[in-house]
């Protein structure tokens, strides 16, 4: 078996990088918040030939969540229903405030570690209204989706906010001046969805897609295959996390989430509404449905605050160090975007590992 945190085998594959790296510059984009990590933590930047760049895209969950959706939970925990959601999205901006803040302002807001934590609550707590802010991309929406179908308590809704990966990547592919020459497509989302939503981009856009799994080597191997792809003159989609990913996905997961959702457009946090990029729960869960149940209406949300690059940071337009506001007055603990408060978020993840000039 493949030790894929041999520093021994990583070695001999970045060796085999620099001998197969063009002599024109190349640019891979990732799609994952843990692909990031694995990156920046292993200094992977740091051995790739020069010609060759790795750059993050929209791939944090609790980044491109957009200010409105923030601006609902606050709403909600301010007007006395309890919003349970995951650590992550405590700090996360709204227009104005955030959860924490709302919290500070004597909202009950609660950190669980999975959905089934606020059903426990909710039938615990039978007297008070439970919101579950429901939220990431297709890894997450089948928990959803199967707690849904379960029949959840009737004081508990769900204020559903999760996000579809293919359209974001589309829409990187629409920026004229982002220049992609791949896309590392995320290996924990791709174990719900498999591969078909993938196959547009080499058959539509001519762009090479390898799925990869989160170890150095994982990342290196896919590195690897795009490199291999564009010497060849070829674009398909390719499966290097096949231990973990099948072509098929899972289709349990995938007909959890056909019963309970509809595929609607969607609003990311610095990139806009992107068609078909998000889930909404279909009419007859809608009893479930914090929205319609609570009747919640906010205003135009604030995604960006002045100076902040989360949005450029976010399409991989710039790095982290580029944004002026980084590690300045946005800080771990002081975040001004949420790029910087997300531990899947870039300026996050930069921080961690002490990043502050353009040596990674």
């Amino acid at each position: 078996m493949v030790n894929f945190r041999s520093p021994e085998l990583a070695k001999q594959v970045a060796g085999h990088l620099k001998g197969i790296a063009p002599k024109f510059p190349v640019k891979f984009c990732h799609v994952c918040g843990t692909h990031e990590w694995t990156v920046t933590h292993f200094g992977l930047r740091s051995v790739l030939p020069e010609m060759v760049e790795v750059v993050a895209g929209p791939g944090c969950p609790v980044c491109v969540l957009p200010a409105a959706e923030i601006d609902e939970a606050v709403k909600l925990a301010l007007e006395g229903v309890t919003v349970a959601t995951f650590g992550d999205v405590l700090r996360v901006p709204g227009s104005s405030l955030s959860l924490a803040e709302a919290r500070s302002r004597g909202g009950d807001v609660r950190i669980v570690y999975g959905i089934h934590d606020a059903v426990k609550m909710a039938i615990e707590e039978p007297e008070r209204e439970f919101v579950f802010f429901s939220i990431g991309f297709e890894t997450t929406a089948p928990l959803t989706a199967s707690e849904i179908l379960k029949g959840p308590p009737d004081n508990l809704s769900f204020l559903i906010s999760h996000r579809l990966i293919p359209p974001a990547m589309e829409l990187l592919l629409g920026i004229g001046d982002l220049h992609i020459d791949g896309f590392i497509a995320p290996g924990h989302v791709s174990t719900i969805i498999g591969l078909k939503s993938y196959e547009i981009f080499p058959s539509a856009y001519n762009m090479p897609v390898v799925v990869a799994g989160f170890e150095p080597l994982d990342i290196l191997f896919a590195i690897d295959m795009l490199l291999q792809q564009i010497n060849n003159g070829v674009a398909k989609l390719e499966n290097e996390y096949n231990r973990v990913v099948k072509p098929e996905g899972n289709e349990k997961a995938l007909r959890h989430i056909q019963q309970v959702f509809n595929v609607v457009d969607g609003r990311w946090r610095g990139l806009g509404r992107l068609p078909l990029s998000a889930f909404a729960l279909k009419s007859k869960f809608e009893k479930w449905d914090s929205r319609k149940k609570h009747k919640i209406k906010v205003g135009v949300g604030r995604d960006i605050l002045p100076g902040c690059q989360c949005h450029l940071i976010m399409i991989g337009k710039i790095n982290p160090i580029d944004c002026p506001l980084y590690m300045s007055i946005c800080t771990p603990e002081s975040p001004k975007g949420p790029c910087m408060v997300s531990i899947e978020g870039s300026c996050r993840i930069w921080s961690k590992h002490g990043i502050d000039t353009h040596k990674t």
